[in-house]
């Protein structure tokens, strides 16, 4: 019994030394180019947004369709102009980013707007940003787009 509890002691202190020496991930740059990202979104500067994603990138957004859909910066650019121009006091705000290895950065955030008939929005949403050489390569975008039914 006690060769077993040393032996799971030992691979313990293994695993914890190996934690530490692990390479150190590149999640504060990723962390600092999304900050940047939803900055540029709340100013509205759909320009610069665009201009942090690859030339095209892969989408996955219940308002594009099913699956994966490519866009380009320019229709990147144009999405967010429209969206814009429905709710022009579009805005999100980051609930938490979770770091996920050395291409990936989850953000929680909820997005929110009035139209021009003051009909406001309120919508949680979920993101997962695979970043590549500094630039977003996908974007895919959960959120629940069916309205409740009030009973």
């Amino acid at each position: 019994m006690r060769k077993i509890a040393m032996l799971m002691v030992f691979f313990l202190i293994i695993s914890c030394n190996n934690q530490n020496q692990s390479k150190p991930m590149d999640a504060t740059k990723n962390e600092q180019l999304i900050k940047q990202y939803f900055e540029h979104f709340n100013n509205h500067d759909w320009k610069k947004m665009s201009e942090m994603y690859t030339d095209t990138a892969d989408f996955k957004d219940p308002s594009l369709g099913p699956g994966i859909v490519k866009q380009t910066r320019k229709q990147i650019a144009d999405k967010y102009a429209e969206l814009n121009a429905a709710f022009p006091d579009l805005h999100d705000k980051v609930v938490q980013v979770y770091p996920s290895g050395d291409k990936h950065i989850i953000v929680e955030f909820v997005s929110t707007g009035t139209a021009p008939d003051n009909s406001k929005f309120e919508l949680p949403i979920c993101t997962i940003f695979t970043i590549e050489n500094g630039l977003i390569t996908k974007d895919f975008t959960y959120f629940d787009n069916f309205e409740e039914e009030e009973n």
